[in-house]
């Protein structure tokens, strides 16, 4: 059997080209760790029949010589992400017998690298939550304690990769559901700049702040992946290219660090001791540091939490039960609806449409939405300053560890607190990199913990750069 648990992208890359293992034994060693291990975690909501069919295929290019670094990589893929032919229920059971028509412009780019896909990663009903305790299907569990949360929405695909069922996965982040459940599991988890990657083929949550990025062991890993999948698609109005932010990588590069970091109240001690532990790991590596105020975190929650409800009521209006997906027979084509909406969509979900729908209502729009766009416009102008005097900004990704499963369910406003250092890079479209920072010890076990690093806009390769060198790649 393949030893997996130091194996990486880039390494299983050099045993496939070199024969030390084939594709297929590749994907038997991960299908038989899914078989023992998916049953506790619940990462997977669906392992594909025909894994070794694709592994098959990916070997006969591997052996033609016309492998690419990912050729044979088996991967998790989050199940709001479509693959033609295949199921797509965002977690929901209102998507029910849903089977896509098309592939997502990110799987027509990982088709031409000969990747394979394991199966669909179980996530928050439609991307909305902070746990992935959301999913019709059950929540996901930590691998470093099952009684803790994953983290989410992409909190599937973070377990696969943690727990060694997926060498790498793709998960999608509107306000830090890639790089938030990167903390809690303790691997590497990327949010693209805006547009960089496109969103073709993504079940939509919030327009303007999705974007699909990956979660693997290493940055490096990350990068390969992220250099696979970006690119400008036509089919998606808000796609850019390479070369419409130019950011370079400063030999020097300024880290900012955010003042009201060590000032929020709400931040676990762990989690500070272990923020101050490693600025000083990065002031050993040459990096110089700033001091700096950022607009107040909360802030950016707030206005992520008006214009994301917004945007989930008007996306979430097409699931009617008329056009696909579960139908429930009422009296009339309007009970049909309710029905089929009171039955098909979780707490969580109803809440954020409901929430959205009021803050766009005639009368409150203007006081909610329109204000909140404001302030997104000054927080934009703001940090563009800020990057004027500093290359990257700072901050934990999570104000604490994993907590427990069920813990904060009964408290909306609890659990959205989880987001406050990750809506930012969301709400101005930057990119951040969640990256493993050390452990904090609780009751008698380890759980991971998260630093984040933010760039301005295109400013992936410095993200790679500090990355690497924190994680001594």
């Amino acid at each position: 059997m393949i030893e997996t648990d130091n194996l990486t992208i880039s390494s299983a890359a050099r045993h496939l080209k070199n024969g030390d293992f084939s594709a297929t034994e590749l994907a038997d060693t991960y299908l038989k760790r899914i078989s023992e291990q998916n049953g506790e975690l619940n990462a997977f909501l669906e392992i594909f029949d025909d894994v070794k069919n694709q592994a098959a295929a990916a070997q006969k290019k591997i052996e033609a010589g016309e492998a690419t670094t990912l050729t044979g990589i088996p991967l998790a893929i989050k199940d709001n992400i479509l693959i033609k032919g295949r199921r797509a229920s965002a977690a929901s059971k209102i998507l029910e017998g849903y089977k896509a028509s098309y592939d997502a412009a990110v799987i027509e780019k990982l088709n031409k690298g000969g990747v394979v896909y394991l199966g669909r990663a179980n996530m928050d009903e439609f991307a909305m939550g902070s746990s992935t305790e959301n999913s019709a299907f059950g929540p996901v569990k930590n691998p470093h304690d099952s009684s803790r949360v994953s983290g989410g929405s992409s909190g599937g695909s973070a377990v696969a990769v943690s727990a060694g069922l997926a060498l790498a996965g793709l998960g999608s982040d509107t306000g830090g559901s890639i790089r938030q459940p990167a903390s809690f599991c303790g691997v590497v988890g990327l949010k693209t700049t805006y547009g960089r990657v496109s969103r073709h083929g993504l079940i939509a949550m919030g327009s303007s702040l999705d974007q699909i990025g990956p979660l693997a062991k290493t940055v490096t890993d990350a990068e390969i992946i992220y250099k696979a999948i970006s690119g400008r698609d036509p089919r998606d109005s808000t796609s850019i290219s390479e070369d419409t932010y130019s950011v370079g990588v400063k030999k020097s590069p300024i880290i900012g660090i955010p003042r009201q970091v060590t000032e929020e109240k709400g931040l676990d001690s762990a989690v500070l001791k272990n923020f101050k532990d490693s600025l000083e790991k990065l002031k050993g590596l040459g990096y110089k540091m700033k001091d700096i105020g950022v607009p107040d975190p909360k802030d950016a929650l707030a206005t992520y939490y008006i214009i994301m409800p917004a945007e989930v009521s008007s996306n979430m209006a097409r699931y009617d039960g008329v056009r696909f997906g579960l139908h429930k027979d009422g009296k009339d084509l309007i009970d049909d609806y309710f029905l089929t909406r009171g039955e098909g969509l979780g707490d969580e979900v109803r809440r954020r449409i409901i929430l959205g729908t009021y803050v766009l209502s005639t009368g409150y729009a203007d006081e909610y939405y329109y204000k909140a766009n404001s302030l997104r416009s000054k927080m934009r102008a703001d940090y563009a300053k800020l990057f004027d005097d500093v290359d990257i900004i700072i901050t934990p990704t999570a104000p604490t560890p994993a907590f427990k499963i069920g813990e904060k369910t009964k408290d909306p406003l609890e659990m959205y607190l989880a987001d406050i250092f990750t809506v930012t890079a969301n709400v101005l479209g930057t990119p951040a990199l969640s990256v493993p920072s050390g452990f904090a010890e609780t009751e008698d076990k380890k759980l991971p913990l998260g630093l984040q690093f933010m760039a301005p806009m295109g400013g992936e390769e410095a993200l790679f750069e500090i990355g690497k060198k924190f994680l001594g790649e």
